[in-house]
């Protein structure tokens, strides 16, 4: 798997009080944390670049691909909500095995990447567990595990961890690092966390008020003093 460059021109959304806007680029193979405060876009932009939302204007490529108006499915994008979204009735490795075909049946070499995607997770043998046994921690590895088997260039996460406890959102960060670096996939998370972001991210994507305000570096990010409301951003602690 190789992650895409993505990139969104002059993207615009037009919302009943004000318009979004969005003018960024996340390099391929790399990971973007998105941060802003409560209400700032964070969320619709994942929604934008996975299709679920459409644009009322701008380009929006991934690869060298235009997916302006593209499907969903036709994205080369899988998405990690904070919900986890499993399917309760079925077990671990139907869950896992949806993400390859979503059908309830699965041949040898199906089974051979569910039993390999659990593992890379660290859920060895978990194949037969039911969603509801499972930690909340768990239920999240089995999500990515779903996406790693999807084997989608761009991996979307939305605010996954955010019901998880200081510890345990920290190992969940490391696994997502990891997985990265193993698969080469292009990775944007959204968090309320700047710690978490600049310990994880490549780059930082800051929102405001439906705006792209700026996208550098992660590193010395949070130090500058010439990207406009983050100051009052790192002032307000946790959204």
């Amino acid at each position: 798997m190789i992650g895409e460059t993505l990139k969104l021109d002059a993207v615009t959304l037009r919302r009943e009080t004000f318009d979004m806007r969005f003018d960024t680029q996340v390099e391929a193979g790399t990971i973007a944390a998105i941060i802003g405060p409560s209400g700032a876009g964070k969320s619709t932009l994942l929604n934008l670049i996975a299709g679920f939302e459409t644009p009322d204007g701008g380009r929006l490529s991934i690869g060298n691909a235009d997916v302006t108006d593209a499907e969903p499915s036709e994205r080369p994008v899988t998405m990690v909500f904070q919900e986890n979204n499993l399917f309760s009735h079925l077990d671990v490795a139907t869950n896992v095995s949806l993400g390859i075909r979503p059908r309830l049946t699965t041949d040898p070499s199906d089974r051979a990447l569910v039993t390999e995607a659990l593992s890379r997770v660290g859920l060895a043998g978990f194949e037969a567990r039911m969603p509801g046994s499972l930690s909340g921690g768990e239920r999240q590895r089995v999500a990515i595990a779903r996406a790693v088997v999807r084997r989608r260039p761009v991996l979307l996460l939305d605010e996954p961890f955010a019901a998880l406890g200081p510890r345990l959102r920290r190992d969940m960060l490391l696994l997502v690092r990891q997985l990265q670096v193993e698969t080469g996939m292009t990775v944007l998370i959204v968090t309320h966390q700047p710690e978490e972001a600049a310990a994880i991210a490549d780059t930082i994507i800051f929102l405001d008020k439906g705006r792209t305000v700026a996208t550098g570096p992660a590193d010395g990010f949070f130090e500058r003093d010439d990207v406009k409301g983050l100051a009052d951003y790192l002032g307000q602690g946790e959204q």
